[in-house]
């Protein structure tokens, strides 16, 4: 049996405490996001949390559904007033990689309908350099593969088809493979993200530019949150922000849970009350 991660038990709980009643909200895949789903299926029954949830995979559906979360499609709704996700690595300027779990195109296209977009991470996801630790998916076309990787390669890829767990080639909930590309150095990010998607067959990377508002980092022993400034600048300031977790029981729940005043122009989460 898998030994409960504390820091990404609590950076799950803080996350599904963002979320109040009336939202439409961007579900995650992955295993943090997994945690976050199973919290806000506690608040749903125990405070009556009433909120439509965008799940970004079928495992991700049938959890909420099981849970008794409602499920919208994404053509359904006009946007989402938050969306809840994890990810693989994220460095200093919010710049993340996502798509080990497989769901990087339903997730790039959930999260870029939301409103504010928080991402959900444990403190070793935090990373200087991306790419180092983990290749970078790339969801591509059954038809024409081996043209796909050739081109891939000819732009300084080292793509590996991704196998599942039976040995077969691993199959997106769109019915894609995913490339798993290795690079020297992941250093012009927007360039490289702009000649991978000219390439015909590659339908999305798991390069997430300009895609998190907030950052809610787990430790063993407390919950950290991080905002960029919104101005022109990349540079970011910090702020730790030690949140209690939701309580878990009784309708008192709600009105105890933390609340988050998000960030205006120039501020960071540490001048922000909470």
């Amino acid at each position: 049996m898998t030994r409960p991660d504390p820091a990404k038990d609590r950076v799950a709980e803080q996350g599904a405490a963002l979320v109040e009643t009336g939202m439409i909200v961007g579900l995650g895949s992955g295993t943090t996001a997994t945690i976050m789903v199973r919290r806000l299926g506690e608040r749903v029954e125990r405070e009556g949390l009433q909120f439509l949830g965008v799940a970004t995979s079928t495992t991700t559906a049938e959890l909420a559904r099981s849970l008794a979360i409602p499920l919208r499609e994404l053509d359904d709704v006009d946007h989402l007033d938050l969306n809840l996700d994890g990810a693989d690595e994220i460095d200093a300027q919010f710049r993340m990689i996502k798509g080990r779990g497989g769901a990087l195109l339903r997730e790039k296209i959930v999260v870029s309908a939301a409103r504010r977009r928080v991402t959900l991470v444990t403190a070793d996801k935090r990373v200087e350099t991306l790419g180092v630790r983990m290749p970078l998916p790339v969801e591509v076309s059954t038809f024409g593969l081996r043209h796909v990787e050739r081109q891939l390669r000819e732009i300084g890829a080292t793509p590996v088809l991704r196998m599942d767990a039976t040995g077969s080639p691993f199959v997106t909930d769109g019915g894609n493979r995913i490339l798993d590309c290795h690079f020297d150095g992941l250093e012009d990010h927007e360039a490289l993200q702009r000649r991978l998607k000219q390439i015909a067959g590659v339908f999305e990377t798991g390069l997430f530019l300009g895609l998190c508002d907030l950052l809610v980092v787990g430790h063993a022993d407390r919950v950290e949150l991080v905002s960029p400034l919104r101005h022109d600048s990349p540079t970011l300031i910090p702020g730790p922000f030690h949140v209690k977790p939701t309580a878990r029981a009784g309708p008192a729940a709600r009105r105890g849970s933390p609340r988050f005043d998000w960030p205006r122009s120039g501020r960071s989460a540490a001048e922000c009350s909470g």
